[in-house]
């Protein structure tokens, strides 16, 4: 079976930066319903499309294509007075902004002098990565996976 809309498909994938390192890479196999439901980045959906089982793709991905360009505007500098105590590089928090009541994560970057650096680009803005992916299995999706918009049960998102 091709891979094509509402197909449920079970893969393995690797992203690597410009470098070729690895920055990424699936524990168990993932599972997504292909079809333009955002359930994994436009560009490599593109390049799965009308694949099967056993067949591998290598897409490189701009930032514009992956996961957005570095702004600038979202690091800020807070009082360390606004944080937990127990407050480390690497947590995240969610605000929700005060003009639109949209929620936004922010990555502690850095603690120094009583001032904590958040971040709220994604860890891979601003990088250009590739994405190698090789498809295990593809199966007809269900029609309540096609009402839901995603992939329930192994692998899948679980109700």
């Amino acid at each position: 079976m091709q891979i094509i809309q509402n197909t449920a498909v079970t893969l393995n994938y690797t992203m690597f930066s410009a470098e070729g390192e690895v920055i990424d890479q699936n524990q168990q196999p993932i599972v997504y319903l292909h079809g333009g439901y955002d359930n994994i980045l436009p560009a490599v959906e593109a390049a799965l499309e009308g694949k099967a089982v056993g067949d591998k793709v290598s897409v490189t991905l701009a930032p514009e294509e992956g996961f957005g360009e570095f702004d600038p505007e979202f690091v800020r500098e807070e009082d360390i007075s606004a944080f937990p105590p127990d407050i480390e590089v690497g947590m995240m928090f969610e605000t929700r902004e005060p003009e639109t009541g949209e929620t936004m994560q922010f990555r502690v970057t850095a603690i120094d002098a009583g001032v904590v650096t958040v971040d709220g680009n994604h860890p891979l803005a601003g990088m250009t990565i590739r994405f190698d992916a090789e498809v295990l299995d593809v199966r007809e999706a269900t029609d309540e996976e096609v009402v839901h918009g995603h992939v329930h049960g192994e692998h899948g998102h679980h109700h």
